[in-house]
């Protein structure tokens, strides 16, 4: 395997273990955050916090990526990979700042089934990521990479449902403004999952 040859200093696939594990924590502490129905300045810090450190191990990605000669992957695919992944926790990022600012600090039960597809879509992100460690296990990453477009289609469903609920029983016109951008960044976040699939496919794909 080419990555047997990298510098010692590093190593692409621990990059991406930290960068995915970044996600899991975002996604993690959104769910949390949506069943209990919080929302505060010291949550969007922290929210914030995790987001900037996926940004840091994306940031170090790019740079090794210049540096280094050979890599695992084609380049591309690295770059796309890294930044699909650091996309996951802006998305999510964004929701928790957004909430803060439009004061939606009461539990919304249509969020909390979004933070738990959202939560089981980036743990198979996770899951497919880390399992390209070893391509010859093709089938569990492709498994994980077919739940995770299964999910997304799910989030197209609940999406539209709680528009058009939201737009039919909606009283208040500002209340159904701010509702419905956060519904549609909510499901936006598991487009950006599959969009994960789509650079981990094209890996299996040249590893093949």
């Amino acid at each position: 395997m080419l990555f047997k040859f990298l510098p010692k200093g590093f190593n692409f696939f621990d990059l991406f273990d930290r960068q995915v594990n970044c996600a899991v924590d975002a996604a993690d502490y959104f769910k949390e955050l949506m069943l209990e129905g919080v929302t505060s300045e010291d949550v969007v810090q922290k929210m914030a916090a995790i987001e900037h450190q996926g940004d840091e191990v994306s940031h170090e990605i790019f740079e090794h990526l210049n540096k280094t000669f050979i890599t695992p992957f084609d380049r591309e695919d690295i770059h796309a990979l890294a930044k699909e992944l650091d996309n996951i926790t802006d998305m999510l990022n964004t929701i928790v700042s957004r909430l803060w600012v439009y004061k939606l600090a009461t539990k919304d039960e249509n969020l909390v089934k979004f933070s738990l597809v959202i939560s089981e879509s980036v743990n198979a992100v996770s899951r497919a990521v880390k399992g390209l460690r070893n391509t010859k296990n093709s089938k569990y990453i492709q498994e994980a990479c077919v739940e995770i477009n299964r999910l997304e289609n799910v989030g197209d469903t609940m999406r539209d449902e709680m528009l058009a609920e939201l737009f039919d029983n909606g009283k208040n016109p500002i209340l159904v403004i701010k509702l419905k951008e956060i519904y549609q960044d909510a499901e936006t976040v598991l487009d950006i999952c599959e969009d994960v699939t789509h650079a981990v496919g094209a890996i299996l794909l040249k590893q093949a």
